[in-house]
């Protein structure tokens, strides 16, 4: 039985219901509608239950998708998706900034960056924390300081918690050879090709004719997932990122913004405002938001002029202060300023997040992110170690570090070797045209984007 994952109603339905509470809409009698009618609740970790639901069910949770997308939401005003709107509430929104076009060797480490930290995140994505510190332990390898191994872990502890099923043979130490192929490199290379295609003043409809020519389907996720189908029924951005799609506060959009910042460096602005274009194709609110303060953050750092604490504070001059996202990043800022203890910053946000949150979605992961930059001082393996050694959507997460922190140290020599060499200066990925390509020639490309008029 083909089980289509992220797409199924019956599926989707618990992850709306989730996330009208999250978003300010009062979803009980519906959901009491579905569970009286023997609905499930959402599938833990994967995208699909395991067996489809009868043809009434079906139908039920269509119909309950569209009720709660008409519900009033009482954060409306506070979190809007419009970017006027969005800028109306930003005090401290960036002036403009003429760009300030780095040497491609501060490119070639972010692209490295962004590698090495998905890399060493695959194998324990979808896993538990405590699943990750125990692994971890058992290799000696705690605190986080190097690749994941299975050498030396215990079989039943390996039993108890077995990695990432479709990552374990490509991303663990004894198996790494190249990059493999990532969902979180793969958008990168798309937002290159929308570039190179349609400039800095492409559309969101640009970005939807880019999937649609260029993007398998089957390499696409949860909101993405949701927005390519509703592109093939016909509904049309921005629709695409509302329609049934619980998904739209998740981390798609934000896994798509380094482009946006590395062609924007010193114009924090300008970034933010290319990663709204690009995000409002799958995301609303808080997904938006978070691709937009990661697009802030990266044009900072890729100038090489201000520490990572400067950036993260540009990041949120984007979001509204009184977002849910922007609360968020700002609470693990202080958090992760205020305990030497990394554990102790990750326990407290798990506390706070994990409860209410899927572990896919934007707030906590963004916040995770921004306080493991800031424990880490943007240091390169600190940051990546932090990241991904907090759990949640590990691989994504030490991607986006990784991109910060290589930014910061400025070139591929100042990437410690054992992080670099074992990819080998090769990429694997399905995008036409990329596959195999050095992330030295990527740096130049980026280089070449960033530098045009």
């Amino acid at each position: 039985m083909l089980r289509v994952t992220w797409v199924q109603p019956e599926d989707l339905l618990g992850h709306e219901l989730r996330q009208a509470a999250l978003d300010g809409r009062e979803p009980s009698r519906i959901a009491a509608r579905w569970t009286a009618a023997g609905g499930l609740d959402v599938p833990r970790t994967a995208g699909a239950s395991p067996d489809r639901a009868s043809r009434y069910l079906r139908l039920l949770a269509e119909d309950l998708l569209d009720e709660l997308a008409e519900l009033p939401s009482a954060l409306a005003e506070e979190e809007p998706t419009d970017l006027g709107r969005i800028r109306s509430l930003c005090p401290d929104w960036p002036a403009p900034g003429a760009a300030r076009v780095p040497d491609p060797a501060r490119y070639e480490a972010a692209w490295l960056g962004r590698a090495v930290g998905c890399l060493l995140g695959k194998p324990v994505e979808k896993l538990p924390l405590d699943a990750i510190r125990d692994l971890a332990r058992a290799a000696g390898n705690w605190p986080l300081s190097g690749w994941f191994t299975a050498r030396g872990v215990p079989a039943d502890l390996l039993l108890a918690h077995p990695w990432n099923r479709r990552s374990a043979a490509t991303s663990l130490a004894e198996n790494i050879d190249g990059m493999p192929e990532d969902d979180d490199l793969n958008y990168p290379l798309l937002n290159l090709l929308l570039l190179q295609r349609h400039g800095r003043s492409f559309t969101t409809a640009d970005v939807a004719r880019l999937w649609l020519d260029e993007l398998p389907a089957g390499r696409t996720f949860t909101a993405e997932r949701i927005a390519y189908r509703n592109l093939l029924s016909g509904i049309e951005p921005p629709h695409t990122a509302r329609h049934r799609n619980p998904f739209r506060e998740w981390i798609g959009a934000l896994i798509r913004a380094d482009v946006h910042g590395w062609t924007n460096p010193g114009a924090p602005a300008a970034a933010a405002e290319q990663a709204h274009r690009d995000a409002v194709l799958t995301h609303t609110a808080g997904g938006v938001y978070a691709a937009m303060f990661t697009a802030a953050v990266v044009a900072t750092a890729a100038t090489g002029t201000h520490d990572v604490h400067t950036c993260l504070r540009t990041g949120l001059s984007v979001v509204p202060p009184r977002s849910r996202l922007a609360r968020a990043v700002a609470d693990a800022v202080e958090l992760a300023g205020r305990h030497d203890d990394f554990e102790a910053v990750v326990d407290a946000l798990h506390a706070r997040h994990s409860p209410a949150h899927h572990w896919v979605h934007a707030l906590p992961n963004t916040a995770l992110v921004a306080a493991a930059l800031t424990h880490a001082d943007g240091d390169f393996t600190g940051s990546v170690c932090r990241a991904v050694s907090g759990g949640w959507d590990t691989d994504s997460n030490g991607a986006t570090a990784g991109c910060v922190a290589g930014l910061l140290a400025g070139s591929p020599a100042a990437l410690p070797d054992r992080w670099t060499a074992p990819l080998k200066n090769r990429l694997a990925t399905s995008v036409p045209g990329f596959d195999g390509t050095g992330f030295d020639t990527l740096a130049q490309l980026t280089h070449r984007e960033a530098s045009r008029p």
